[in-house]
């Protein structure tokens, strides 16, 4: 069975280009042989992150990422069983999101930022869904 898992964090340390880069290097060789596709959301210290994959896979996956003692406030935002994957074409897409038009963000918040915190889970998936459409997406294709 298929699910989608949408949750946030926060980074302990300071969020470096190379931090992320370590990040995205690590799920994008581990991800395919786990079945697991998905997007990588950030601005500041905080993250946004998609899994796509079987739901023991996903499942733990997040539970390791729970543990992970680099996050913190990790809250799980939107969780369904799916029939297709959304986010099939990336091991691990990015999105830098200091990067992307602030009128996209301000379209689905308060504020042109990113925080997962204030909003509910769908306007979150919603978001996603418009950078997949403006194609803000950077990736190595599975």
């Amino acid at each position: 069975m298929l699910v989608r898992l949408l949750y946030a964090s926060r980074a302990v340390e300071p969020l470096t280009q190379e931090v992320v880069d370590q990040i995205l290097a690590v799920s994008r060789k581990d991800n395919p042989a786990h079945g697991v596709t998905g997007l990588l959301c950030y601005s500041g210290d905080i993250f946004m992150q998609v899994l796509e994959g079987g739901r023991d896979t996903v499942s733990e996956l997040y539970n390791a990422i729970s543990r992970d003692p680099r996050h913190r406030d990790v809250v799980l935002l939107h969780y369904e069983e799916i029939t297709e994957r959304r986010f099939a074409g990336w091991t691990m897409g990015q999105v830098n999101l200091a990067r992307v038009n602030p009128s996209i963000l301000l379209k689905y918040s308060e504020r042109p930022v990113l925080d997962p915190y204030a909003v509910a889970g769908a306007v979150s998936m919603a978001l996603l869904e418009e950078l997949i459409a403006t194609a803000s997406i950077v990736s190595r294709p599975c």
